[in-house]
């Protein structure tokens, strides 16, 4: 090579670090985020939100993060939306109560210049959405039901909030079900409102109307909770429960003899989820769109045969 084609060389990449250095000069600093979940109440969307502050306060330690529950109260969450525009936070976290009702709120943070990330559920109009590949997790979870009973028996479907999270995981499972006519589903539209204590209230109408029950699916991991609560109150015994999250409380649950009843779980990774939300909201804000606006995340099934090996929730990772 001759030396003026060295120097050009030299030239190329002294333009090529420059430019990389000012890039990285100009990053923008997170200052504040606002995050919206469903529930404080739910232990899922507390570890997402704690989660997902750590790792905001890693890129800058003197952001201020602002975590709110909506309570599944739309009318909330939209005043909790323009209090964070109102705020200037820099993105918003939102996990969203409907797919399309918050659509003129989030257009509305998106017009101050604010990106808005959905999470766990996914958002019209939001500028990326992160969520566990809720109809893998439910067809892995109604997969187990199907090979368990052999094809034959009666079923419960037990719904949840009408949220994209739910309403996948629904059609992940009846897609499953629906190969196997032997297979009869009893009850698809009853709501346990996500919780425990509205999964045990739908659970004791069911064992009032349906005197046969093998088994039954739950949205998530509370009302598989609470339904086997109420069925130990009711003497039932028959049927056996499967749900989706992974959850340490099902964790538990699948570990004690005394809730034998729950035999599986399609879980969620509440890292995962955060943290690729974190990142995508650093990206935005610095003029980076994701490859695709949704970024789903695989789930796999927990049992009482392999639970000693799954690293849930509260496993330890490396930001």
């Amino acid at each position: 090579m001759g030396q003026r084609a060295r120097l050009a060389g030299m030239l190329l990449a002294g333009i090529a670090i420059a430019l990389s250095s000012a890039g990285l000069s100009m990053a923008k600093d997170v200052r504040s985020v606002g995050i919206s979940v469903g529930s404080l109440g739910n232990p899922g969307f507390v570890i997402i939100a704690n989660t997902a502050t750590r790792l905001i306060h890693k890129a800058n330690p003197q952001a201020q993060v602002t975590t709110v529950g909506y309570d599944y109260d739309l009318g909330k969450q939209v005043n909790q939306i323009d209090n964070f525009i109102a705020a200037g936070v820099d993105f918003i976290l939102l996990n969203p109560g409907d797919t399309k009702a918050l659509t003129p709120a989030i257009r509305k943070a998106q017009a101050a210049g604010i990106p808005v990330v959905a999470f766990d559920t996914a958002a019209e109009g939001a500028d990326a959405a992160i969520t566990t590949d809720n109809v893998m997790a439910g067809s892995v979870s109604c997969q187990y039901i199907a090979d368990k009973l052999k094809g034959q028996g009666n079923v419960i479907i037990q719904n949840g909030p009408q949220v994209s999270s739910v309403i996948d995981r629904v059609n992940g499972c009846k897609a499953v079900l629906a190969k196997y006519p032997g297979i009869k589903i009893l009850s698809d539209d009853q709501d346990g409102k996500g919780s425990r204590d509205g999964g045990m209230a739908v659970a004791q109408g069911y064992l009032t109307r349906f005197g046969k029950i093998d088994a039954i699916f739950t949205i998530n991991d509370p009302q598989a909770i609470g339904t086997a609560l109420a069925a130990r109150q009711a003497g039932r015994g028959e049927f056996f429960i499967t749900s989706v999250d992974g959850s340490p409380d099902i964790e538990t649950a699948l570990k004690d003899p005394a809730f034998a009843m729950i035999e599986a779980s399609a879980s969620q990774d509440f890292y995962a989820i955060p943290k690729v939300s974190v990142e995508t909201g650093l990206d935005l804000i610095n003029g980076k769109k994701p490859a695709t606006p949704l970024i789903l995340i695989p789930s796999t099934l927990v049992t009482r045969e392999n639970v000693g090996a799954y690293k849930g929730w509260n496993s330890q990772h490396d930001d």
